[in-house]
This record gives C-alpha cells, structure tokens and sequence, in this order.
C-alpha cells in the first residue's frame, strides 16, 4: 500500500473517531440537561431521551462500523488465545464465511426495513425512522467489507494476531 492511501486512511480514521467522541460528548450533554432539567426545574423535557437513545444506538453502531479495530474485536479468548496461528485462520475463514452469508441474506430485507420506515417519525424530534434506522445499513455494509478482507487474508496464509492478555488495552 502506498504511504499516500496510508496518511488518508489514517486521517479517515481519525475523522471517525472523532465522529464517534461528538456523539458521546452530545448524548452526555443531553443526559445532563436533562438532569437539570428534572431535578432541578422541575420542568421534565422528552427530547433529551430520546436525543440520547438515538446517540447511543449511532454511537455504537458506528464504531462497531469503522472505529473499531480488529484487534479491539470481542473474541472468545480463552480458546482463539490457546490455539496456533492455522487454527486461527481457519477460525477467521469460518467466522467470516458465516457472517458475510448471513449479512448478505438478510441485507435486502433490512434495506425494504430501513426504507419502509420513512413513513414514521420519532416522537419529539421528528426525526424519519429510515434516517434514524441508516446507521446498520453502514453497519451491515462494513461488516461485509471487513470480513470478506479478513477471510481473504485468512486463505492467503495471514493468520490474525495472537491475543496477549498483557497487552489489553481500551484502544489508546
């Protein structure tokens, strides 16, 4: 890969962490006002719930699409960390055929789902739930990319990293 396509993907995926820290940084203000707003004017509001549920569903879809890392993926550990880099492979070919079948399967009818659901609008916000529902279709659309590549490099010999308990981290 050339060092261009390198800097860009990094800056984009800097940019998406970004994205990521805005949404967590609005639903916790909307949280707090809405605290302030209840306990302490009296004066319960409804848009700073569902402000907040709806960045909570974006924010975790969203970096389960394009923040998250794959070494930062959730694994059964105790087996994936007892088991040679073959075995490893063959989990990741098993693992990726599974998920992009049954993402692929069902992507047509969550596209009519997600589509269909313009005709709602949330309660206070009056947000159209196919703008709201968009988010998985990113989702799918990613997992598909990202394990189709993982599989890939899986059948080209590339066995994914060995987990190192020592080395766990949150990501920084």
């Amino acid at each position: 890969m050339t060092a261009g396509l390198r800097a860009a993907g990094s800056w984009l995926a800097r940019r998406a962490e970004n994205v990521a820290a805005a949404m967590l940084a609005a639903m916790f203000l909307a949280f707090l006002l809405q605290i302030v707003f209840r306990y302490v004017l009296g004066l319960p509001i409804g848009w700073t719930h569902e402000a907040s549920a709806i960045l909570w569903i974006w924010l975790v879809l969203w970096g389960a699409a394009v923040v998250v890392t794959e070494k930062e993926e959730i694994r059964f550990d105790i087996i994936y960390g007892s088991v040679g880099p073959r075995a490893r492979r063959v989990m990741c070919v098993i693992t990726a055929v599974a998920l992009v079948t049954l993402y692929a399967i069902s992507f047509p009818s969550v596209l009519d789902y997600v589509t269909f659901m313009k005709v709602e609008r949330t309660s206070y916000l009056k947000i159209r739930f196919d703008w709201l529902f968009s988010i998985y279709i990113i989702f799918v659309v990613a997992s598909i990319v990202r394990y189709i590549w993982l599989g890939w490099q899986a059948l080209r010999g590339v066995a994914p990293e060995e987990f190192d308990p020592t080395k766990a981290s949150s990501g920084v």
